[in-house]
């Protein structure tokens, strides 16, 4: 049998294990202290409970009167060690490990919005600090742990960043027969190239049923919901992100790590629980192992607690700005033109730039960035598999003579002249099989398995944690700007090397946190020495869609999409992963549009970071101009996305929706975005409390009708044609409750 009596035999303290490590315990044993504190940001409440033998628990309310931790409620911290198992069940979660029944409290302290609580193992000797930050005024938490061995060696094979029960009776729906049906799961499927697709789903529909077990003794069903990514791409079949939904609150979380990541939601003697981690043995390959005083540190993980979805949502906007790396970029937001997309698609030349370049600074572009190909002699589809014939030579970044015969400088400097600022694109952490970097950087300073280098793709990926890697990229970065006076750089990843590499203390996936953790510190150095340089965090476009990225570059590539009238769901449901003035969105006109179409695709980055592309050099006149409006309309707005928080007022879009739409709330007014792709030619949507007119931002001249029905709260948009879109502007008299 693998259930317990009753709770508290499932809350006992555990038998010795027979593999109790040995070693010189303390001379003397740890003071244990029970616990019952209470604290608050805003309408969120916690409450930490434990007795003198017992682990400490965790609760969360929204309520005056802090709930406390039922007597089913998981320890703070869920650790896994080696030689250690579960204690009274068994199976696949993450849950009710035989060292987290066994933490003690031994102390906490405060130190304004943070909160340390500090707990031991007496048979293992391990410590845990969980550290809990509370946002200011905001029902938002953070949370993180870190673990240090005591007198003898361990290793660790999974630590919870945050682990939570009850969170069924938070949302309003206690009872199994509730959560099943009346709490529903939200995340985003986001694969290349149709990325931010958002869908929920009841919990019992997901598979994660009442069994009716816990009438017998049992905990319920050993069934789990998990969204897990392995590599290094933490959002290439997955957001790290999600939310739980129920009658009368939405619990939304981020994992903000580069890397590999977990989320676990199951049901536990009739709750549900939520638990949020970094990588695992079981799912990543992780493990460190940890010397006497040594110490190990999870990846971050934040939560925030609200009435409805867009408010959750906007919670963590304001939060992902509050915890990002300050630039200037974040308030300019200066319009970019990148010579990639339906574009020169990676075969750039002198010959083919210069008309580009004009066109752009017509059009109104501040920034221009050469992107692929610029490094390398061979042509586009040269390459085996249809790709250039530089993509497995990548690594050096040296100018290519053939294509710029006049140099690379003749370009940037044409830039310039004309009043833009240039940047250049690079893959940084790669090196082309055949490149001659490939044989002259140490083995060691590559991924490797088993000592064996790791090619994905025709590249070997370096690993940061190494010196002789990242005096490479310094060295290029460094040259790179003072030769060119580059003012911007895109930095792809367009291979996902799998679980990680060999490290000395540590299972491969712990050598892929190594480098993800090294490669946020290159970023940081990066921009000191560079402080005005901006960096576009891109991987195969949204593959590395993860707020531990975008706290450390100002801009962030949503997508490689291509198709204009697939851009629209991608470009609408971002804002709930990606700060508006931080997500590049791509708008592609090209002479064989309508001026409709070209409005369609200009409408897709107006809510956004503009980031245009496509043949401008080849447009007529009045095609231009349709650009040159769209951008000047623009620079009237976009010093009021930085402090705006998204809405969606048809619901988060459907990949095949015949009309989306997309709101930003600057504080005094709201920007609406609105796409027609088909069906019928009006839509009727809600509009904020206090709307008072509406006006077209753009376009001011192409037909099409929005009428305000003041009364009755509710915006009618005509679009006659299909595709088509509006930019509008919504004024108020009265500023929104936050």
């Amino acid at each position: 049998m693998t259930g317990r009596a009753d709770v508290a035999a499932e809350n006992a303290t555990a038998d010795t294990p027979a593999n109790t490590p040995t070693g010189t315990p303390p001379d003397t044993p740890t003071p244990y202290e029970p616990l019952d504190l209470v604290r608050s940001s805003g309408p969120l409440t916690l409450r930490l409970t434990a007795s003198a033998d017992g682990p400490p628990r965790l609760a969360l309310s929204t309520t005056p009167g802090p709930a406390a931790p039922g007597p089913a409620a998981l320890p703070l911290v869920e650790i896994e060690v080696a030689g250690e198992g579960r204690t009274g069940t068994s199976g696949k979660r993450h849950v009710d490990g035989s060292v987290s029944r066994r933490l003690r409290h031994t102390g906490h302290t405060t130190d304004g919005g943070l909160l340390t609580v500090r707990t031991h193992d007496p048979v293992t000797d391990l410590r845990a600090a969980t550290y809990l930050r509370l946002a200011d005024g905001a029902p938002v938490l953070t949370a993180w742990t870190e673990v240090t061995a005591g007198h003898a060696p361990l290793e660790l094979e999974s630590v919870s960043s945050f682990v939570l029960s009850g969170v069924s009776a938070l949302l309003g729906a206690p009872g199994p027969g509730q959560w099943e049906r009346d709490v529903s799961l939200w995340t985003a499927a986001n694969p290349w190239s149709a990325e931010h697709r958002w869908s929920g789903t009841p919990l019992g529909a997901a598979g994660l049923v009442d069994t009716g077990m816990t009438r017998y003794g049992q905990t319920g069903t050993k069934n789990r919901i998990t969204r897990t990514s392995t590599g290094a791409w933490p959002s290439s079949e997955h957001l790290p992100m999600g939310w739980l939904a129920g009658p009368s609150a939405v619990l939304a979380w981020q994992t903000e790590h580069n890397g590999s990541w977990h989320t676990e939601i199951a049901d536990r003697f009739d709750e549900i629980y939520l638990l949020l981690s970094g990588p695992a043995r079981r799912e990543h390959t992780w493990s460190r192992r940890l010397a006497p005083g040594e110490s190990f540190t999870t990846v971050p993980v934040t939560v925030a607690l609200a009435p409805d979805r867009d408010t959750a949502l906007g919670h963590l906007t304001r939060h992902r700005r509050a915890t990002r790396r300050p630039h200037p970029d974040h308030a300019a937001l200066p319009v970019v033109f990148n010579d990639f997309m339906n574009c020169l698609m990676g075969d750039p030349t002198t010959e083919r730039l210069l008309p580009l370049i004009r066109a752009a600074a017509t059009a109104g572009c501040e920034y221009f960035c050469v992107d692929a190909g610029w490094y390398d002699d061979e042509r586009a589809g040269d390459g085996p598999g249809g790709v250039p014939g530089w993509w497995d030579t990548v690594g050096a970044w040296r100018p290519a003579p053939s294509r710029f015969p006049g140099g690379l400088a003749e370009v940037t400097d044409a830039i310039r002249a004309a009043g833009m600022v240039p940047g250049l694109w690079l893959e940084p952490e790669v090196v082309g099989a055949r490149s001659p970097l490939a044989s002259s950087l140490p083995d060691e300073a590559f991924f490797r398995r088993d000592g064996v280098r790791l090619t994905e793709w025709g590249r070997h990926h370096l690993d940061l944690t190494h010196p002789a890697a990242l005096a490479h990229l310094d060295t290029t970065v460094d040259r790179l700007v003072a030769e060119f006076g580059l003012g911007y750089l895109k930095l792809d990843h367009n291979i996902d090397i799998g679980a990680g590499t060999d490290h000395p203390d540590g299972g491969p996936g712990h050598g892929l946190l190594a480098h993800n953790r090294a490669y946020l510190r290159w970023l940081d150095t990066v921009h000191d020495r560079h402080p005005g340089l901006v960096l576009e965090g891109c991987a195969a476009g949204g593959m590395r869609t993860d707020h531990a990225t975008l706290a450390h570059v100002p801009v962030q590539s949503l997508t490689d999409q291509q198709d204009a009238l697939l851009i629209p769901p991608i470009a609408a449901a971002a804002p709930a992963a990606v700060p508006p003035e931080q997500g590049a969105v791509w708008a592609c006109p090209h002479p064989g549009q309508s001026d409709e179409e070209i409005v369609f695709t200009l409408v897709s980055a107006l809510l956004g970071r503009v980031h245009l592309s496509g043949r401008l050099d080849l447009l007529a006149p009045d095609q231009l101009a349709l650009v040159t409006d769209a951008l000047a309309a623009y620079r009237t707005y976009r010093h009021t996305l930085a402090d705006a928080v998204p809405s969606w007022p048809l619901g988060l879009p459907g990949w095949r929706d015949d009309w989306l739409a997309l709101a930003l709330d600057t504080g005094t007014e709201t920007l609406l975005a609105v796409w027609r792709r088909g069906g019928d030619p009006v839509c009727e949507l809600p509009v904020p409390p206090g709307t008072s007119s509406v006006s077209p931002l753009h376009p001011r001249t192409v037909p099409g009708a929005a009428r305000l029905d003041r009364a009755r709260g509710r915006l009618r948009v005509e679009l006659p044609g299909a595709p088509s879109a509006r930019l509008l502007r919504l004024r108020r008299t009265t500023a929104p409750l936050s």
